[in-house]
């Protein structure tokens, strides 16, 4: 893969590199830099994952990098090094791509436009998470009402996922016997001494915490989908359908359906055709390798890859790749 090495080398004196990055190796004379955000571990792995993809290809040498937001949010940092060169690809959630390309919610008031963003595919999702204690009664998404529910702590992904939820179910906080803001690190705790009787995540599955809370709260995971939330799915396109896998956690018995925001891989569109072509091809060429590089990338397929949560246009070195898949 023939990469834009002198741009590379250019950019190690830019101020996005010089204050946003943290290497996560030692030298950045690479051919391809990917960028994911400092605060998201999974997104990072998944950074990672794809850089070790790309070289066992033989598609050049790759360095992933953490990004902090400093000032603006981390999805924003890093679709910034995206639209200046600072990186070739960057990690972002499916909603920050949808607004970033189309200068909605948070990115509607900025000066700088990111309509230069191209979609290559989506990875795993976070999915919306709904944990109930076992003796609450939840045994539905409906079941909710009237029950002591954690919301999330303003500001959090889950706390937006949720109100997004109330939203479409038409609820508010009185329809509730109580309502908490509890912080993640805090939550599990309230559900165990029964403080709460229900809390949600926005989670990649399987995830180490949420089955050691499972455990010692005796509690499960309860099913989201119904007529509302597949109605969410349709308006909203940078959503998707998602499973909870029932070998994901021993105390759940069943595989539960849900809904979540899949993470995505985004170039600009300066890109080569040959190069992205070349990116695309290094995954979906041996899928079940890539697979095995992290836990939460085990239910991914290429028809969903090609789709779910792209609301930038494909890169065109993609969309050749997945029509010649019979993909698209």
């Amino acid at each position: 893969m023939k990469m834009l090495t002198a741009r590379c080398a250019a950019i190690l004196a830019g101020t996005l590199l010089a204050t946003n990055l943290g290497a996560s190796t030692g030298s950045h004379a690479a051919d391809i830099l990917i960028g994911a955000g400092k605060g998201a571990p999974t997104h990072f792995n998944a950074a990672r994952a794809l850089c070790r993809q790309i070289q066992t290809a033989g598609g050049g040498t790759c360095e992933a990098f953490a990004i902090e937001g400093r000032d603006a949010a981390e999805p924003i940092a890093v679709l910034s090094g995206v639209r200046t060169g600072a990186i070739e690809v960057g990690i972002v959630p499916a909603d920050w791509q949808h607004h970033a390309f189309n200068g909605t919610g948070p990115m509607q008031f900025m000066d700088v436009k990111f309509d230069t963003i191209r979609a290559l595919f989506s990875l795993h999702s976070e999915t919306f998470t709904l944990v109930a204690r076992r003796d609450s009664g939840i045994g539905t998404l409906g079941d909710l009402a009237g029950k002591r529910v954690n919301i999330g702590n303003p500001g959090s992904s889950r706390r937006a996922a949720m109100e997004t939820v109330m939203a479409a179910k038409g609820w508010d906080r009185d329809s509730f016997q109580l309502t908490e803001e509890l912080a993640e690190i805090e939550q599990s705790l309230a559900l165990c001494h029964n403080r709460v009787q229900a809390m949600v995540l926005t989670v990649a599955h399987p995830n180490v915490a949420l089955a050691k809370t499972l455990e010692l709260c005796d509690a499960t995971l309860v099913e989201v989908r119904d007529a509302q939330t597949g109605k969410l799915l349709m308006e909203n396109g940078y959503l998707a359908e998602t499973v909870i896998p029932a070998v994901d956690y021993a105390a759940i018995g069943e595989t539960v359906r849900s809904f979540g925001v899949p993470v995505t891989a985004v170039v600009s569109e300066d890109m080569a055709e040959d190069d992205a072509y070349a990116i695309v091809k290094a995954v979906f060429g041996d899928l079940e390798r890539f697979k095995r590089r992290h836990p939460a990338f085990g239910t991914l397929s290429p028809a969903r890859m090609a789709v779910d949560g792209l609301s930038a246009p494909l890169h065109p070195g993609a969309l050749r790749y997945f029509k010649e898949q019979g993909l698209l």
